[in-house]
């Protein structure tokens, strides 16, 4: 049996890579799209009309800011329990799917030197007690594949049910 050339080992990875990068725009594609969701819930918990809950959702630049302003709101007197216990839920769904995301968001994507298999490059400092940890090495497998694969399906129905949630309480859409 003869071993691939490495021009063939070479396009096989360069096809990973392709599929691996087309995988990760369509999380952030849906995330994004799922994340916007949010505005109504401000408009809606806030009792402010839409262009307003939007200036406020751009004018906070993180998710994780977002988030903390929809929980707040829903967290005040003269919020439903039923109302408040649904946003808490959504949202939590929301940050959970979150880590993942910025896992592919916040990596470098090379290929292994020895052995030429596709990996992500941790962008991030890890913290210990007395050192510190940079560029944390994966190997992308099939496997990983599939986890984005279920995030975008777990985000597309949390889309679904934001937008149940928005209809269910007149929220301003």
């Amino acid at each position: 049996m003869n071993a691939a050339s490495p021009d063939t080992a070479a396009m096989a990875q360069q096809d990973v890579l392709d599929d691996v990068l087309q995988r990760v725009g369509r999380l952030n594609y849906t995330w994004t799209n799922t994340e916007s969701l949010l505005i109504h819930l401000i408009a809606g918990l806030a009792r402010v009309e839409k262009d307003v809950a939007v200036v406020i959702f751009l004018t906070l630049s993180t998710t994780r800011a977002r988030v903390d302003l929809v929980q707040r709101l829903a967290k005040m007197a003269g919020t439903a329990e039923d109302v408040r216990d649904d946003i808490l839920a959504l949202t939590g769904r929301l940050t959970r799917e979150g880590a993942l995301r910025n896992k592919y968001n916040h990596c470098i994507y090379s290929f292994d030197p020895e052995e030429g298999r596709l990996q992500t490059i941790m962008m991030r400092i890890q913290d210990r007690r007395k050192d510190i940890r940079v560029g944390k090495t994966e190997p992308l497998t099939e496997g990983q594949a599939a986890n984005i694969d279920e995030s975008i399906a777990r985000l597309q129905q949390l889309n679904i049910d934001i937008w149940d949630l928005v209809r269910r309480h007149d929220f301003p859409v």
